[in-house]
């Protein structure tokens, strides 16, 4: 399969290596002389970075499910519009942290959310717009959440319990189990440069 502009998206929950694949990702695509942008959810444009603060930082009051997707889905819009399809159009490869599918596992799995309304946002908001391809980087959550403390201090979604973090990768596995030509599962849990081989064969699939 060749392309002159990918869109890929990297998901998981804490703890999982997603900076780490993605420095490896732009590595390899700078060696290979392609053309990308790196972006991430939520984020990516000025004012969704300043939406994205309102989401992670804890704070005394709180922010309820519906109104945490509302601002999930205000920050993607923006991103969309402002960063990934003029990238796209201009034949570049855009490389996401995270994207819709961590709606359905965040707010959907994580926070009980039906998931008829996060697609009927979807449907609203992002039609068809999705991407060529997405990097599950998967691990229980006990060892995610193990690796994620040694970052320091937790934004206000680090800091929920476990259950949360398992109904939100019961969540991806089902979105991956569901879309099996986009989706690619990699055990998060494994080595290094094992994990990194897999992202290689990966994206030479695409290059």
């Amino acid at each position: 399969m060749q392309s002159k502009n990918i869109f890929l998206t990297l998901e998981g929950i804490e703890g999982v290596g997603k900076s780490t694949a993605m420095n490896f990702i732009k590595a390899y695509l700078t060696d290979a002389k392609k053309n990308f942008i790196v972006t991430r959810e939520p984020g990516g444009t000025p004012i969704a970075e300043q939406i994205r603060q309102l989401l992670l930082t804890p704070s005394k009051e709180i922010i309820i499910p519906e109104t945490e997707l509302l601002l999930m889905f205000a920050c993607r819009v923006q991103h969309i519009h402002s960063v990934i399809l003029p990238a796209l159009k201009a034949g570049q490869w855009v490389l996401s942290d995270r994207f819709v599918d961590a709606s359905y596992a965040y707010q959907g799995g994580g926070r009980k959310i039906d998931f008829k309304y996060i697609e009927m946002l979807e449907h609203w908001l992002i039609q068809a717009i999705q991407p060529d391809v997405t990097l599950l980087l998967d691990a229980p959550p006990e060892i995610g959440l193990m690796r994620a403390k040694n970052r320091g201090v937790h934004d206000r979604i680090e800091q929920e319990k476990i259950d949360f973090f398992e109904r939100a990768r019961a969540a991806y596995l089902e979105r991956a189990r569901r879309e099996p030509k986009r989706f690619h599962i990699i055990d998060a849990t494994l080595p290094i440069k094992t994990i990194e081989l897999q992202l290689k064969k990966i994206l030479n699939q695409y290059m």
